[in-house]
């Protein structure tokens, strides 16, 4: 006996309610393909707006176009989940200088391997409805955009501030896709945006990042600079960033959508190690098992202890000057590392300490 073809519709729905159980907000189907956001992604490195993010040049058309990276694909299962913790005081925490404003994502547990097996669940979970599938899982863990694929997946649209936006829960999730041979119905693509002549998020960069609507230099976004970029941070952005060591979400802030955000179900994801109550000088002094030891899981222990060290020195140089704060940055002063020196010394400059 040959196997029973699939009510395709009916699947679709199952593995939406599959995607529920298993922790997701929200499960869309889309095609395999990418449209006029190909085009975008090569105006934008053609640019140079990536700065020495070279991974995103590499693999040629393999990011752009599903069935190059996993032949076979039919169709982008884009799933989100939201991040935000309960209590958050993201606009008191940047309004003090002293303390250490690391971004909401990065509080709690890494998401990547979190969402990633429970996409490997969701997989198996629709394997036991219909037997073996051809798929593969991604988070963020290679040449896919994610953000483009949602939107054709009809998850929301990408604003201005670059950023997949939904209109019933803002910005603050994480993504995840699922490539598959399987030939479900397709969800209706965001074709159009929700943004209006709301510019909020271009005109609160404190780098001033965003070079035009829906276009971000990747070079001065502090998320770039605090976790991306592996050498010295440029001189004339060291002041604009304020007290941000680990990321940015000012451009997510101010957007008026994400007043529809929800609080996470996770408990992964809550804050870790009074990561959002600490000081700047309280991080500063972490040493270098500390730091392994009160980052393990955790997103910002990707950036290594030497960067960490470099970031806190720039929020060091804008904090508010006390001796608490000159002293733990005389005590890195003979740091082995040059780039850490290089950034406790511009610090002790602004609070007029000589070097």
């Amino acid at each position: 006996m040959t196997p029973q073809t699939p009510d395709y519709q009916q699947l679709a729905e199952q593995i939406r309610q599959l995607a529920r159980e298993l922790g997701f907000q929200q499960l869309g189907i889309g095609a395999a393909e990418l449209g006029e956001h190909e085009e975008h992604l090569q105006r934008w490195l053609d640019a140079g707006h990536h700065g020495e993010m070279e991974w995103m040049a590499s693999h040629g058309s393999k990011r752009t176009r599903p069935d190059e990276l996993v032949p076979g694909t039919r169709r982008v299962l884009s799933v989100r989940m939201d991040y935000l913790p309960t209590e958050t005081e993201m606009a008191k925490r940047l309004a003090n200088p002293n303390a250490a404003y690391i971004s909401r994502y990065a509080l709690g547990r890494d998401y990547h391997k979190l969402i990633r097996r429970r996409l490997q669940q969701l997989a198996e979970r629709i394997e036991t409805l219909i037997g073996p599938f051809g798929y593969r899982a991604f988070v963020d863990s290679a040449p896919v955009m994610e953000r483009a694929l949602a939107t054709r997946s009809g998850l929301g649209w990408i604003g201005k501030n670059t950023m997949l936006i939904n209109r019933k829960a803002g910005s603050y999730f994480f993504l995840g896709e699922l490539y598959t041979d399987l030939p479900l119905p397709i969800d209706a693509p965001q074709q159009t945006e929700h943004c209006g002549k709301c510019t909020a998020c271009l005109t609160a960069c404190p780098t001033d990042a965003f070079v035009g609507s829906h276009v971000l230099d990747a070079r001065r976004c502090i998320s770039y600079l605090t976790i991306e970029l592996k050498g010295a941070i440029p001189e004339d952005l060291r002041k604009p960033m304020g007290n941000r060591v680990f990321g940015c979400d000012d451009c997510q802030l101010v957007c008026p959508w994400n007043r529809f955000a929800k609080a996470t179900q996770e408990t992964d994801f809550t804050p870790r190690h009074n990561l959002d109550q600490a000081s700047l000088v309280e991080l500063f002094r972490w040493d270098e098992a500390t730091f392994l030891k009160r980052t393990e899981g955790l997103p910002v222990r990707r950036i290594g202890h030497e960067r960490w060290l470099r970031n806190l020195a720039v929020g060091l140089g804008n904090a508010t000057s006390s001796i608490n704060v000159i002293e733990a940055l005389k005590q890195r002063q003979t740091h082995p590392s040059a780039l850490v020196r290089e950034h406790v010394d511009w610090a002790l400059a602004q609070h007029s300490i000589n070097t």
